[in-house]
């Protein structure tokens, strides 16, 4: 009689897996990125599925049927967003882990990231930030010179930066991810939920 190998147990909700954990498993593991289609369009992890954040509830039909198949990862560039869909997936009972650290921990490990060619594609969401959070001080720089009260721009700018970095999260990055260059085409959307459900 020949030994068996056990499958391996699909990963609980709320659980994390570290980079190299994941690249081990990853012919086990259903991935889905919840970053920007811009964002996941300049490096994923191969084979993994981009819904993002936003748009996580019209997936969770087919997000259930992919875990209730294997292990489902998810992955964004910093592990914060990731964290925010596990627990959402977690609070519909769907199982699902992050990826400690995002693209950027398994990037810099070494690990490939696939990127998406053709057509133009939008900055990845830390760049966006940086270019409005520095486009909106300066303006209040520049027009507190004429008006004082446009200096409270900049100073609101600078409360939102430090409560973003004490908190782990971005309002800016939320409200950037809403403009349509940032949302994923409907077609998009539709073959990734396609491709979970199969």
């Amino acid at each position: 009689m020949t030994p068996t190998t056990p499958s391996p147990a699909p990963t609980p909700p709320g659980t994390a897996l570290t980079a190299d954990e994941a690249h081990a498993r990853l012919g086990e593991l259903t991935v889905v990125d919840v970053r920007t289609p811009g964002e996941y369009a300049s490096g994923h992890l191969p084979g993994a599925h981009n819904i993002p954040l936003g748009r996580l509830d019209e997936a969770l039909p087919a997000l259930r049927t992919a875990a209730g198949r294997g292990a489902l990862l998810v992955v964004c560039a910093s592990g914060a967003r990731s964290a925010q869909a596990v627990e959402r997936l977690a609070a519909q009972g769907v199982p699902a882990a992050t990826l400690t650290g995002g693209t950027t921990a398994w990037s810099g490990l070494g690990h490939e990231l696939d990127r998406t060619t053709g057509g133009r594609t939008p900055w990845p969401m830390e760049r966006q930030v940086r270019l409005a959070a520095g486009s909106l001080v300066l303006s209040g720089l520049l027009l507190g010179r004429r008006r004082a009260r446009a200096r409270w721009i900049s100073a609101g700018v600078a409360g939102g930066l430090v409560f973003s970095a004490l908190t782990g999260t971005c309002g800016m990055a939320k409200v950037l991810a809403m403009l349509p260059h940032n949302q994923p085409r409907a077609t998009d959307l539709e073959a990734t939920i396609a491709a979970l459900n199969g």
